[in-house]
């Protein structure tokens, strides 16, 4: 009879021990955290997430299709951002932290559902990235609807533009030169020294929404949408749909989504470096600043942010080139959808941030 007895005792503290190692580990609450103030797409994406118990990547689309909708800011979805030809083209991508799988488009053409096409290539292909037209013939065959992406606004910036001898530009070491006059181009037959000036400033509106989603079985995934950098030349695929750069996933881990100069930031992966970070035990704000630090190491004008999330749903960011910057966060404590504004470094470099 001691024997049962302290048999049954052993079972019962093996059972207790199990029940308070499982309670012990923290789960992830439903998580959105999305860049600069566009509001509209976290409350969407909360809403799929946390109100409708939908999956970390469908709730990604919903949000960040919002913005394509309300063309956030001008610079996310149809009708912002002209090339030199006048033309809107669109990137975005998603990535699914539980199989590593990417869907991208790049360079999309007369398609406003830029995040919804990433979805289907990343569903119904075996590939990473399309681009341009025949990212356009794909998303036809998967049913989506093409239409011209030019209005009014976007013919009047574009106008504007023609009749500032097409300042500011894109192009460098050409003739003629390209900080007086418009194209067409050609290489320049003078020394590189001769035109080797900072052209003219790129317009700033360039900005992308970047958004991580956690849902309620601990998945992860990240995503972007952008009409890219304004006056670019056509052609021009940022950092958005590049994976690790505009954004990145990983279940294990957590995920970072970057926005900002596309053509500096993609240099770096800093969405990858950020959840690489992570991995290795930094919180995610600390994350974040290391992925700075790195580009602002080498362009320490450079402007942009970096967002990052890990899986236990802790959040934090980064930003350069700007007094402050605004991302917004959505969970179960903090009641829903907030705002969250940081202020911004002048210059971050990774040696400065192991120092502290």
């Amino acid at each position: 009879m001691r024997a049962i007895a302290k048999f049954v005792l052993l079972a019962l503290v093996a059972h207790v021990h199990g029940l308070v190692t499982v309670n012990m580990e923290r789960s992830p609450p439903p998580l959105v955290v999305n860049t600069w103030p566009f509001l509209n797409a976290t409350i969407q994406a909360w809403k799929s997430v946390y109100a409708e118990k939908r999956n970390a990547i469908d709730s990604v689309v919903r949000g960040c299709s919002t913005c394509e909708e309300e063309q956030c800011d001008g610079t996310v979805g149809y009708g912002g951002s002209p090339d030199e030809n006048g033309e809107t083209t669109l990137d975005a991508m998603i990535m699914d932290g539980a199989t590593m799988n990417v869907g991208a488009v790049g360079a999309l053409r007369r398609v406003k559902d830029a995040i919804a096409v990433a979805k289907s290539v990343l569903e119904h292909t075996t590939h990473t990235l399309l681009v341009g037209d025949q990212a356009t013939d794909f998303a036809e065959k998967m049913g989506f609807r093409t239409e011209n992406l030019t209005t009014d606004n976007s013919v009047i910036i574009f106008n504007n533009w023609i009749r500032r001898n097409c300042q500011p530009n894109n192009w460098v070491d050409v003739s003629p030169n390209p900080r007086q006059v418009c194209g067409p181009y050609s290489p320049s037959n003078q020394s590189a020294k001769v035109l080797d000036e900072p052209p003219n400033e790129i317009d700033k509106g360039h900005d992308t929404i970047g958004m991580i989603v956690i849902d309620f079985d601990g998945d992860i995934a990240a995503g972007t949408s952008t009409n890219g950098l304004r006056h670019k030349i056509p052609g021009r695929v940022g950092d958005s749909p590049v994976p690790g750069s505009g954004a990145y996933a990983d279940n294990k881990v957590g995920a970072a989504c970057a926005t900002g100069d596309g053509d500096i930031f993609m240099r770096f992966l800093p969405s990858f470096l950020a959840v690489e970070e992570m991995r290795r035990g930094a919180s995610p704000k600390q994350a974040a600043e290391v992925a700075i630090g790195r580009i602002t190491e080498h362009y320490p004008d450079t402007m942009g942010a970096v967002i990052a999330a890990n899986k236990l749903g802790d959040y934090g960011a980064a930003c350069s080139g700007m007094k402050n910057f605004t991302y917004c966060v959505a969970n179960s404590d903090i009641g829903g959808p907030n705002l969250v504004t940081i202020d911004c470094v002048e210059r971050v470099t990774p040696t400065r941030l192991i120092n502290n």
